[in-house]
């Protein structure tokens, strides 16, 4: 009788040689390994990583799942000399960049599925029920910002099986009230999302503070990107945010239900 494989270290991949020493320096502020065991990540999932940007998480996930499971990735779109915007050429660059290290290191990542995604065109996620878990980092502000918030979450639901979870980690913006809240670029409130996310079909099974941050005061000159990893102000006050360290981020776990 053949043993059943051993599940991957999380820690071990958090803390890999593959890693860069900067990246590596990022898991005091993101905490990975509580991130995904928070989430309920197993070996032998089918997975989906919503613009993984750099490849901060999908350097841990591609190892993680390479040998039971199966990691697929919606990156950017290709440009294809048409774009206009800056902003989306600079996402398109960093994802062909991840795109081509991946492909360069097989051995590491394991064979991951790519699509491209960008909306409101191209919206396409993988086939109807077809992942155990999507996971987006860091994304939903700026999907709230094009108006697209609540199609994305959509065709997420759409493309997870029955009872499969959709883990969010999300810059949370000051709450005022229990109506309201403040928020400066790049900052969500906690409740609006959660309440996209049941509009779109969820439920909310828990929430977590593992990516707390109380030193992060969210009243920045340039929102969120003025702390680091972006440090936006360049040399203006870096040894201070240097020092409040990473956003304060919302930690969600949320499941399509079973069906009935």
């Amino acid at each position: 009788m053949a043993e059943t494989p051993s599940a991957p270290d999380l820690t071990a991949l958090a803390e890999h040689s593959f890693r860069s020493v900067e990246d590596k320096a990022r898991n005091q502020y993101r905490h990975p390994v509580e991130t995904l065991n928070f989430f309920g990540i197993k070996p032998t999932m089918s997975v989906l990583e919503i613009w993984p940007a750099r490849g901060w998480y999908t350097e841990i996930l591609g190892p993680y799942l390479k040998e039971q499971g199966k990691l697929s990735i919606a990156n950017f779109r290709v440009d294809d000399g048409t774009m206009q915007d800056d902003r989306k050429i600079f996402w398109s660059r960093i994802s062909e960049k991840l795109s081509q290290r991946i492909l360069k290191h097989k051995d590491h990542f394991g064979t991951i599925q790519q699509t491209e995604f960008d909306p409101p065109a191209y919206m396409y996620l993988g086939l109807t029920q077809q992942y155990d878990m999507v996971l987006s980092f860091r994304n939903a502000h700026i999907w709230n910002e094009q108006g697209y918030l609540l199609d994305v979450f959509r065709a997420v639901f759409d493309v997870l099986k029955s009872g499969g979870v959709f883990g969010i980690v999300e810059h949370r913006a000051s709450r005022v009230s229990e109506i309201s809240s403040s928020a400066v670029e790049g900052y969500l409130d906690e409740s609006y999302v959660i309440a996209v996310a049941e509009q779109a079909g969820f439920t909310l099974q828990t929430k977590s503070e593992i990516n707390a941050n109380p030193k992060d005061t969210k009243d920045y000159p340039k929102g969120v990107y003025t702390l680091p990893p972006t440090l936006a102000m360049g040399a203006v006050d870096r040894a201070k945010y240097l020092a409040i360290g990473e956003s304060d981020r919302m930690t969600l776990k949320f499941v399509k239900a079973a069906s009935e």
